[in-house]
């Protein structure tokens, strides 16, 4: 399952939550912190590896 990365608006507080891609797509999370739901996501680069060699 992807994490991903979050920074509240209301309180400035960096975190990261695990959800399905589905849960994603329907959810507003909520800060940890403050329990807001002023929430941006943050994009992040990525890790990729594959069983094959290129």
């Amino acid at each position: 399952m992807p994490i991903y990365d979050y920074v509240c608006h209301a309180c400035d507080h960096e975190f990261q939550l695990v959800e399905r891609i589905s849960e994603h797509e329907k959810t507003k999370p909520k800060c940890p912190e403050c329990k807001s739901t002023k929430v941006e996501r943050v994009l992040t680069g990525a890790f990729v590896k594959t069983g094959k060699k290129s």
